[in-house]
């Protein structure tokens, strides 16, 4: 399908857009709580943190780099799932990232993530792992447009018909974790835990479907 500008003003533009601004700033306060915890993140973000420490860039600039990369693939072969979202995934999340990082340093919370009672920071995990996967499905309930890092998996899974959707989205995942892995070898050391990110490539996609069914109802 071709792209046109009409597929950024979808019907209920307004209300969609005052669920998804919301959903990806919060998206990024949870991922900067995952990264100063240390134990896994989302494989893409896993990919572009070490991509960051490699070029040592901020997460935010490395993210507009590799997702413009992606943006370009999307627009050849899949331009029909661009949208505002789209954008805002783009360029938002990794700039809130940065943002709440700096913040968790200056007020002393990181110090609590990155050494402080194990049972609190086990709490905290769980809690902003659920509260991601929430905020995740109600960004992709606003159906305004697919993450270019979520494009990708969409549009190559269309080239193999006879392979099921996750298996490809699980390679993929996977692939993401690897890439960083090899970045964070270039640089001083690997970012994150790639064991907890590579539980994530294969639970989280899952658990954000799951929640993504009875939000649709809600939303």
């Amino acid at each position: 399908m071709k792209f046109s500008f009409k597929q950024f003003i979808v019907p209920n533009f307004a209300r969609r857009l005052a669920f998804m601004l919301p959903a990806v700033i919060m998206m990024g306060v949870f991922v900067s709580i995952l990264v100063e915890l240390g134990w896994g993140t989302d494989p893409a973000s896993f990919m572009n943190l070490n991509i960051a420490s490699a070029l040592h860039w901020g997460l935010g600039n490395t993210e507009v780099l590799v997702y413009g990369l992606m943006l370009v693939f999307t627009f050849i072969f899949g331009a029909h799932l661009i949208g505002f979202g789209t954008l805002a995934n783009m360029i938002l999340i990794g700039y809130v990232v940065d943002i709440c990082r700096w913040i968790w340093d200056k007020i002393g919370f990181a110090q609590i993530l990155t050494a402080g009672n194990f049972s609190l920071r086990i709490v905290i995990f769980i809690i902003a792992l659920l509260l991601f996967v929430v905020v995740a499905s109600i960004y992709i309930n606003a159906q305004m447009g697919v993450a270019p890092y979520d494009a990708m998996p969409n549009i190559i899974s269309g080239w193999f018909p006879r392979t099921p959707f996750f298996i490809v989205r699980i390679i993929f995942d996977l692939s993401a974790v690897v890439i960083g892995v090899l970045a964070g070898k270039l640089a001083s050391g690997i970012q994150g835990s790639v064991i907890g990110s590579i539980a994530m490539s294969l639970l989280l996609g899952p658990a954000i479907s799951l929640v993504a069914k009875p939000l649709k109802k809600i939303l």
